[in-house]
């Protein structure tokens, strides 16, 4: 441990939108409790390069707003081997770093609880990832702005569905998890969504979209792109031979889906669990996750945020079966 208090923060894994304002926050945070903090490039990839900057409070100045990350991100294949974990932590011991700091979800805390077993390094999880699936908080940093973005492209679909009497299947991400799914289906007012963690009865599915050709004449399918059935070029397939003068198209929202200005609620989350970050840090509180659960800043051990995931509600499925009649 050195004298002078420094952690190392590293935003690992996909990016999602409020990233930057989270960075800000712990940076700031530390520095009103005088302790150095040093943002390594791309995550793992910028510790095992030894490629750093040191974070002070003009250089997380106007980035609040901003998506992505300034600190870049990556997902870094050589953190599997060994050998290069023990190069991650002599080059953090180097830097005299006495905590590390990661923004991301659970493929980046699976990485940095290794590294704390192997070498004891203390470290810190911030829940950064779209899928809002991790275990121990009720919402994830970017979460808010990916749904946000799936609702304001499907409403624009929905208008041209409308006007030729169209099926769309819109394919959005979530490939072990269907919260963004639900959420922005019911939002939109899908006709049917289809998401990983419940079976997908196709039959069922087909009948609703011919009950809906002859009232309405158009539709609107949300497919998680981990769903059971298949991936929604598989949805496409069979309401097309079911149904062979449906016009029926296919959208994929993509990685659109990851990016854009950060929403409010997303802004000010990531900044409460900047600062429970670094409060946590004066505590000597390691190993934890730092989630947002009932309004409330919490602590989650490691071990449960990576080995549980967080349960879809069944109060949104009832709630999406029931509106989409």
């Amino acid at each position: 441990m050195s004298q002078n208090k420094k952690i190392g923060l590293i935003t690992s894994g996909g990016d999602s939108p409020g990233m930057n304002a989270c960075v800000r926050a712990v940076v700031r945070a530390a520095k009103i409790n005088e302790i150095d903090v040093c943002g390594y490039y791309r995550g793992f990839d910028g510790v095992l390069d030894n490629d750093f900057i040191d974070l002070d409070v003009t250089s997380v100045a106007q980035i609040i707003q901003r998506g992505g990350t300034i600190l870049k991100t990556a997902r870094c294949s050589r953190f599997f081997e060994k050998e290069y974990r023990t190069l991650a932590f002599e080059n953090l011991k180097q830097n005299n770093i006495d905590a590390l700091v990661v923004i991301g979800g659970d493929g980046s805390f699976t990485g940095a609880k290794i590294l704390t077993q192997e070498h004891g390094l203390p470290m810190i999880g911030i829940p950064g990832t779209i899928d809002n699936d991790l275990f121990g908080t009720d919402f994830t940093i970017g979460y808010d702005t990916a749904i946000n973005t799936v609702v304001e492209a499907v409403d624009k679909i929905r208008d041209t569905a409308m006007s030729h009497g169209r099926v769309f299947v819109v394919e959005v991400m979530g490939r072990d998890a269907g919260f963004i799914a639900l959420r922005s289906g019911i939002a939109v007012g899908a006709e049917a969504i289809l998401v990983p963690e419940t079976k997908t009865y196709i039959e069922h599915l087909l009948e609703r979209i011919g009950k809906r050709r002859a009232s309405k004449g158009s539709a609107i399918v949300i497919v998680s792109e981990g769903d059971d059935f298949g991936n929604a070029d598989k949805v496409v397939e069979a309401i097309k031979e079911r149904y062979e003068n449906l016009d029926v198209k296919l959208t994929r929202l993509g990685h659109i889906q990851r990016g854009g200005n950060p929403s409010a609620m997303d802004r000010v989350l990531a900044s409460f669990l900047g600062a429970g970050a670094i409060d946590a840090f004066l505590e000597n509180k390691f190993g934890i996750m730092i989630g947002m659960q009932n309004k409330k800043v919490v602590h989650v051990p490691l071990e449960k945020a990576i080995k549980h995931h967080q349960d879809i509600d069944e109060n949104l499925l009832k709630l999406a079966e029931m509106l989409s009649i």
